[in-house]
């Protein structure tokens, strides 16, 4: 009698599920998510981090021989990992700098993930990289930059500050990088100065010049420490002003230390991963004057313009400086000669990168999706907030406001007669932590000017008027329960 014939083996090397097994993990991945954003005003600001080493530990595993399920996998995600994290989609994220992540570009991603077409270089999908051009180029027109700007889609403000440095740095220098000497005000961002020593500028060559007290550069000090330097045979070549510094959101003096950077031919960058995008509303641009002089900048869509992490630019006002500052000469053999770069951008001769996804699409479909004024609207309405907010927290027993809002953050500290430096600083940091501590907001502070001061910034789009109002109103309660038992 013949045996039965055996069952076919699996074919492990098929990795692309049927149309029928598509539509079923796409539909349970957008339930999650749906679910996660129905609930996301409710859920902790700060997330669940109790006990979290543990957990972490728990987590360590060999790599699977074997697939799960997606709905177990999904399930495992939106329940213990996602919630044992920083809440910043959540309208009470105050902390660091919030952005929120508009659910146009998870859409985007979606479709750039799904369809994978390569953008490194133009040839290899002209359209799509003339849809990430047209991207760039909304961002240049919102921050008034001239016509012949061109930009990069970065991981982030960190890489954008980079590639800045970099474009500095040739024009500049060349290949005499030693006697380069990097200016930026003591509040800057740590990325710049990491982004220096990457780009060969040593931290003896960065110049911390001292801010006024609203936490602005000072021209004067920059004036001096120039001097300084070009009298011990150094060269100067960049400044780097921050509009919207983390700390306290100042906005350096733009226009002064542009001007100074005209007249003695320096690079000037700004770095407004924070704040340029406040640059887009007509009636907040005097808040920025300057920004649009500036020989380059940096911006984060995923902080300004609520986009998802991950999300940063950077523009160039001389375009055929990024492209030079990336040029090496001979045109690789394997690739396609690219069109005129004069008309046609190309995403892989103005970054390092030449594999890549397609960042612009998320830039793309959102503004296209919501349009410009809506987006606006949104931007203009966080400085209200904030504007609004700081007064109320100003008015309150025993606040010493810090740094008033120049954008949409503000700092501040707890005092009382005869209270130590050292006594208000706990009692600040005892403020934060009672306000977090309830689960609607989240605060974070920072160390500045021989202090510690607590932080508001107002930021996501999911952040509205009650949410602030509640913040307020938690202020009042801890900080009147802290004076109480101290005073």
């Amino acid at each position: 009698m013949p045996l039965p014939d055996a069952p076919p083996l699996p074919d492990l090397a098929a990795l692309d599920p049927s149309p029928g097994e598509l539509r079923a993990q796409a539909a349970s991945a957008v339930d999650h998510v749906v679910s996660f954003l129905s609930s996301v005003s409710e859920q902790p600001a700060q997330g669940d981090l109790e006990d979290v080493e543990a957990f972490c530990r728990g987590l360590r595993e060999p790599r699977p021989e074997e697939g799960s399920p997606l709905d177990d996998l999904l399930s495992f995600l939106f329940r213990d990992a996602i919630p044992r994290a920083f809440n910043p989609a959540g309208p009470g994220y105050m902390a660091f700098i919030p952005g929120g992540g508009l659910f146009p570009a998870a859409l985007a991603d979606f479709v750039a993930d799904a369809t994978n077409r390569y953008t490194g270089v133009w040839n290899a999908a002209p359209a799509l990289v003339q849809l990430e051009a047209n991207a760039l180029d909304w961002l240049r027109d919102w921050m008034g930059f001239p016509a012949g700007t061109r930009g990069l889609f970065t991981t982030g403000g960190s890489m954008a500050n980079l590639n800045a440095i970099l474009c500095a740095r040739e024009r500049h220098l060349g290949a005499e990088i030693r006697p380069g000497v990097l200016y930026a005000s003591r509040e800057v961002h740590h990325s710049v100065l990491k982004a220096a020593k990457l780009a060969g500028v040593m931290a003896d060559r960065v110049r911390a010049i001292p801010v006024d007290g609203s936490y602005r550069m000072r021209p004067d000090a920059l004036r001096e420490a120039i001097a300084a330097d070009r009298r011990a045979g150094l060269r100067p070549f960049l400044v780097v002003s921050t509009a919207g510094t983390t700390n306290t959101g100042a906005v350096d003096p733009l226009e002064e230390v542009g001007s100074l950077c005209a007249a003695e031919g320096l690079w000037h960058h700004v770095d407004g991963a924070y704040g340029a995008f406040f640059h887009a509303c007509g009636e907040l641009r005097p808040l920025l004057r300057g920004l649009s002089r500036a020989d380059s900048l940096t911006l984060d869509p995923h902080k300004g313009l609520f986009l998802p992490y991950g999300t940063g630019a950077l523009l160039v006002a001389d375009g055929a400086a990024l492209r030079a500052a990336h040029a090496t000469g001979d045109h690789p053999a394997y690739l396609p000669h690219l069109p005129d770069a004069d008309e046609f951008y190309d995403p892989a001769s103005h970054g390092p990168d030449l594999s890549r996804g397609f960042p612009g699409l998320r830039v793309w479909l959102t503004v296209k999706l919501l349009g410009a004024a809506r987006l606006e609207a949104a931007i203009a309405e966080k400085r209200r907030l904030a504007v609004k907010a700081a007064a109320e927290v100003a008015a309150l027993p025993g606040v010493v406001m810090d740094a008033p809002p120049q954008l949409s953050l503000f700092a501040f500290h707890l005092s009382w007669p005869g209270a130590t430096v050292e006594e208000e600083d706990r009692a600040t940091e005892e403020l934060i932590r009672r306000v977090v501590a309830r689960g609607r907001v989240m605060l974070s502070g920072c160390r500045t000017g021989g202090r510690f001061l607590a932080r508001v910034c107002i930021l996501s789009f999911r952040t509205r008027q009650d949410r602030v109002d509640e913040a307020v109103r938690h202020l009042a309660g801890e900080s009147a329960g802290i004076l109480a038992g101290r005073i």
